[in-house]
């Protein structure tokens, strides 16, 4: 009864098979970020995170190019695979960095500061990945009939006159909600609906905060 209430609107319709390449791209700029990271700012070889990164997309890749409703479980999986392991990259790099910024010396300030900003841009893209990987189960559930409710809600969904009747998000959409959030500390025009995505977005909206504040305040201690 409560989905034909909503068969109408943006979110009570199933979406599209969406490519994956936007998704993959953003993964390879996150690597990128990364493997130009200080060598302070990562542990290990640098070379282990992209073999991991690569180990994983090429498959991916050749056998899964679109996901859709018939992904098979391994696919996903590895989807959620590739995410965890640039993101906990990051956060060994987030953690570094805070060290760095508060024990190093003002000789490697101007390096920390720019690495600051690569661990910042990472931050939003490994967001931005989560939530289009989570959000109502996913984006191969998303195209399924009986996909569960969503855990955003964007303004197309509540308002579905300002949009294309067939209207449903792609991955550029949770981009923007990781980039807004990481600037503004807080949702903008894009609202959590479930627990988890509150946790995820202040998750991040402290991380980001973190970052720009031990930043902040090592460039005052800089210009001193």
């Amino acid at each position: 009864m409560a989905r034909a209430a909503h068969e109408n609107v943006a979110w009570g319709l199933p979406c599209q098979p969406e490519s994956r390449w936007p998704a993959t791209l953003a993964v390879i700029a996150a690597v990128l970020l990364y493997v130009t990271l200080p060598d302070r700012l990562t542990l290990g070889p640098t070379w282990l995170v992209p073999l991991l990164e690569a180990a994983v997309i090429l498959p991916l890749s050749i056998d899964a190019p679109k996901r859709h409703a018939r992904e098979a479980f391994w696919h996903r999986v590895a989807a959620i695979v590739l995410i965890a392991v640039v993101n906990a990259a990051n956060v060994i790099s987030l953690v570094l960095l805070i060290r760095g910024l508060l024990e190093g010396s003002r000789n490697e300030a101007s390096q920390l500061i720019f690495g600051a900003g690569q661990i910042w841009l990472t931050n939003v893209i490994v967001f931005g990945l989560w939530y289009w990987e989570l959000d109502r189960g996913g984006p191969a559930a998303r195209c399924r009939v009986d996909h569960r409710e969503p855990d955003f809600l964007f303004p197309q969904m509540s308002t579905p006159g300002v949009a294309p009747p067939n209207w449903f998000p792609r991955f550029l959409d949770y981009l923007y909600v990781a980039f807004t959030n990481a600037t503004a500390f807080s949702p903008t025009d894009t609202m959590p609906l479930t627990r988890w995505a509150k946790v995820l977005m202040t998750i991040q909206s402290m991380a980001s905060l973190l970052t720009v504040a031990l930043v902040a305040a090592r460039a005052v201690n800089i210009l001193q």
